[in-house]
C-alpha cells in the first residue's frame, strides 16, 4: 500500500491512478498532520509526498516520519533547487523526483524502492527501543530484554 500525502486533488488523482494501473493500493492525505496519522495507523509500504503542503513544510513530514519509522519516502515536488532537494534527502527522504514527471518513473521507482527494502518491516526502532519480529528479540539501549512468548505477542 503506498500513502500519497498531496494537496493538490488533479495530483491526487494522476499519481493515484498511475499507481492502480500497476496494483497498487493507494491511500491519501492533504496535509502534513494527517499524513503523519495515516502513516502511523495505516503502515504503508512506501510514502509519495509533496514538499509544499498547506500545514507545514513536507520536510516536516519526513523528521516526525523518521523519528519513529524507516518508511520508504519519494518527494515528488515542484520544488527543484539543489538546496530543497539535500535538506529533505538529509532529512531522511529516499529519493526526490521533480514535476512535471513520468508516471511510468514514478511507478518504477516506488516499486524498486518497495522491493529494495521489503525485508526491513521485520525491526522496529524508537528512542533505544528495538524489538526484531522474526527473531523474537528485544533490546532497550543495547541490552537484551528476555521476554516470554505471551509478552512479545501483546508487545507485537
Amino acid at each position: 500500500m503506498v500513502l500519497l500525502v498531496e494537496d493538490e486533488a488533479q495530483i491526487r488523482r494522476f499519481v493515484r491512478s498511475a499507481l492502480e494501473g500497476d496494483g497498487c493500493r493507494v491511500a491519501e492525505a492533504e496535509t502534513v498532520r494527517q499524513g503523519l496519522i495515516e502513516a502511523g495507523t495505516r503502515k504503508p509500504d512506501l510514502v509519495i509526498l509533496d514538499l509544499g503542503l498547506p500545514d507545514g513544510d513536507g520536510v516536516q513530514f519526513v523528521e516526525g516520519l523518521r523519528a519513529w519509522s524507516a518508511i520508504p519516502v519519494i518527494i515528488l515536488s515542484a520544488r527543484s533547487t539543489e538546496h530543497d532537494k539535500i535538506e529533505v534527502l538529509d532529512a531522511g527522504a529516499d529519493d526526490y523526483l521533480t514535476k512535471p514527471f513520468s508516471p511510468k518513473e514514478l511507478v518504477a521507482r516506488a516499486k524498486a524502492l518497495v522491493k529494495r527494502t521489503k525485508g526491513t518491516k521485520d525491526r522496529f526502532a524508537f528512542q533505544g527501543l528495538e524489538i526484531l519480529f522474526e527473531r523474537h528479540l528485544v533490546e532497550v539501549d543495547g541490552t537484551r530484554v528476555n521476554l516470554t512468548p505471551r509478552e512479545f505477542m501483546v508487545l507485537k
